[in-house]
């Protein structure tokens, strides 16, 4: 069993060690700049290993944005999951700020992964295939955000005013566009964090049916 389990083990490691070169390398140099080599230095590896893996750089482009959006996405669920479990989420519309503040308490985004989304998204307006791939991955975090809102709502018995769906592209659209400012703006973990809560906090309060 541990000789069949090495090899992949092994290519799983090599994978995930090119992800992490390539986050770094792509978000300091951008998609177009940034070369095979260069990310092949970075994670220590060949050539050959990294087309083991991969086609292409976009592939692997496609696979660093995918995992941001299922690490955000994974960690909201999880709180949301822990809040149910500690009976936290029973709210009302007046109380929506904190609950938001709660679903979204945890580490701020850092800098490296706001450079990162930027360039995937500046590379899928100038690459139609490669703009495919994403809104594809974009659709799919978006549903599975409105999922989690659905789910916020039977738990707590609120109400939205607007299909979870519209109302998973607010929070989503609301959350990035402040981060990137917040970035901009040279704020550290904290302020980004505190800046980003407030706003979500805002749209949720528009999306809240009254009682």
């Amino acid at each position: 069993m541990t000789t069949s389990t090495t090899p992949a083990r092994r290519r799983d490691a090599t994978r995930q060690r090119l992800l992490d070169a390539a986050a770094e390398v792509f978000a300091e140099s951008g998609l177009d700049a940034a070369s095979v080599e260069a990310v092949c230095e970075r994670a220590g590896f060949t050539r050959g290993a990294f087309y083991s893996n991969f086609d292409s750089k976009e592939e692997l482009f496609l696979e660093l944005a995918a995992r941001v959006w299922e690490a955000r996405i994974g960690a909201v669920a999880v709180r949301v999951a822990e809040l149910e479990d500690g009976g936290h989420l029973e709210v009302t519309t007046d109380a929506i700020q904190a609950v938001v503040q709660r679903v979204l308490d945890g580490p701020a985004e850092d800098r490296l992964g706001v450079l990162l989304m930027s360039e995937i998204r500046m590379h899928a307006l100038r690459n139609p295939r490669f703009a495919e791939g994403f809104l594809r991955q974009q659709d799919e975090m978006h549903s599975s955000v409105a999922r989690i809102i659905d789910d916020i709502g039977r738990s707590t018995g609120v109400r939205f005013r607007v299909p979870a769906a519209d109302a998973a592209r607010l929070f989503i659209s609301s959350w990035e566009s402040t981060l990137v400012r917040a970035v901009m703006a040279g704020l550290d973990d904290e302020e980004r964090e505190q800046r980003c809560r407030a706003e979500v906090a805002q749209i949720a309060h528009l999306v809240l049916a009254g009682d």
